[in-house]
């Protein structure tokens, strides 16, 4: 007998429970939540949250062993215990029990892997749940490329990185966009011998140029090498209890380690959506700007769906769902989109890089400030750094802005509803800024232009 509900929602993570949330709490909606493996999704689980612990943890090894010291500190040398940072790391999470408990007070929270029986139900280990709307948002995991020998090299990824307790003498880390990089400078900081290798012009690929290279050559600087090729690792080889990687131009790198992290793939195979016609690859479901597959009454958000694979999108995204789901139609922007590498020093963006300004036919100009110059940034033995702007040189609205410092993502975050309401360059310039601060440095960026075009400002 099928069991009726006004929503199923097909996972547990950010999408998910924000759309099951948002439909009780606006809709009074009955809803079911499905979950097969990890209550609560990946970022607070095995992603965001706990990666952003390491993170932390390799900074203050950083920042002890190389400020320490000329700050009149007196301390032995830092080092990591990677077991009690593991011990650590799960103690700051909510355990599966707790998870199921809180979802299982809101929604009917089901357990088991979902496929669907028809477009408006779907079966759970012989439960039959059925629903008029139904939104997929299982997520997604690691994509493992079709390299040879691959299969015989028992790899790392941002999950199982996590659970070691011993650092990895050298890692290999097989792509340069922001899981590989943080990872990479996490382990390096630790006392890894770390190497990235990267298909492709440059690290962070959707990034600014300018930026990924100021990144890149801070990375340098900790020692982290960056390889930069046209194909990529071409061979795994197990020599013993180390592994060799053969990289196209004809190199070869031996490790103890490897890391993938050059993609990732939804979870949706186990569904059956060719049963039920669900338009989908391995990026994801295909849908349009209201979060709609090509299937009447099937939504999918998140990382199970084609798009920006963000928690902050998936969120955004299942809210979207859920609106057009109940009559309230409107569809996703991410024109004015901020995001962060939370290295150290972060990458953070929002808006336009300058090369997609130039191919979307903007007459612009570019003002650039380099960290050094930032008093903030005098009290640290690290100068690497960039603020950039990207500006129409016609209205002086601004692009996109690309920060390289400490504190750049909390700095692309303040920008990006400035940038919705029409901010121009001259009122970046004019605005009062904290002193001392890593955002002054854009004042500095956006001063440059105001002052080329003849204006007279009070500092």
């Amino acid at each position: 007998m099928k069991e009726r509900f006004d929503l199923i929602v097909l996972g547990a993570g950010s999408a998910a429970r924000d759309a099951a949330g948002k439909a009780k709490r606006e809709h009074d909606a009955n809803v079911a939540i499905v979950e097969r493996e990890r209550w609560g999704g990946s970022c607070p689980n095995v992603a965001c949250r706990p990666t952003k612990a390491y993170l932390t943890a390799a900074e203050l090894v950083h920042d002890v062993n190389t400020e320490a010291a000329n700050r009149g500190i007196a301390v032995s040398r830092a080092e990591i215990d990677l077991s009690r940072l593991r011990t650590w790391k799960d103690s700051i999470r909510r355990d599966q029990a707790s998870w199921v408990e809180v979802l299982g007070e809101q929604y009917e929270a089901v357990s088991g892997e979902a496929e669907f029986v028809d477009r408006e139900t779907v079966r759970v280990d012989g439960r039959e749940l059925s629903a008029e709307r139904i939104l997929i948002a299982t997520g997604g995991r690691t994509a493992v490329p079709p390299i040879p020998g691959l299969a015989d090299v028992d790899w790392l990824d941002h999950i199982s990185a996590l659970e070691l307790e011993r650092v990895p003498e050298s890692l290999l880390v097989v792509g340069a966009g922001p899981v590989g990089l943080e990872f990479a400078q996490i382990f390096a900081r630790f006392g890894s011998h770390v190497t990235i290798v990267n298909h492709g012009t440059q690290i962070a690929a959707r990034a600014d140029t300018e930026a990924a290279v100021e990144l890149m050559a801070a990375l340098a600087d900790e020692g982290i090498e960056v390889i930069l090729t046209s194909g990529g690792i071409e061979q795994f080889t197990r020599n013993g209890t180390l592994i060799e990687a053969a990289i196209t131009g004809g190199r070869v790198l031996t490790v103890s380690h490897v890391l993938l992290a050059g993609g990732r793939v939804a979870n949706i195979e186990a569904l059956g959506l060719d049963a039920i016609g669900v338009d989908a690859s391995t990026r994801g479901i295909v849908v349009d700007e209201h979060q709609r597959t090509n299937v009447d009454g099937i939504w999918a958000a998140g990382d199970a769906a084609v798009g920006p694979l963000l928690t902050p999108t998936a969120q955004y995204q299942a809210r979207i769902a859920v609106d057009d789901m109940f009559g309230n139609e409107r569809a996703a922007d991410y024109s004015i989109l901020p995001t962060a590498i939370f290295t150290d020093p972060e990458l953070g963006s929002v808006g336009l890089t300058e090369a997609e300004a130039r191919a979307g036919g903007f007459d612009l100009e570019v003002v650039k400030h380099p960290l050094a110059y930032v008093t903030r940034a005098q009290f640290s033995t690290s100068k690497r750094g960039l603020y950039k702007i990207v500006f129409d040189r016609a209205t002086r609205k601004v692009l996109g802005v690309h920060v390289v410092s400490r504190g750049a993502s909390d700095i692309v975050g303040t920008l990006a509803l400035a940038m919705r309401l029409g901010l121009t360059v001259d009122d970046m310039a004019m605005v009062h800024h904290v002193y001392p601060s890593y955002s002054e440095g854009l004042k500095a960026a956006a001063e440059q232009a105001s002052a080329a075009r003849g204006q007279t400002l009070r500092v």
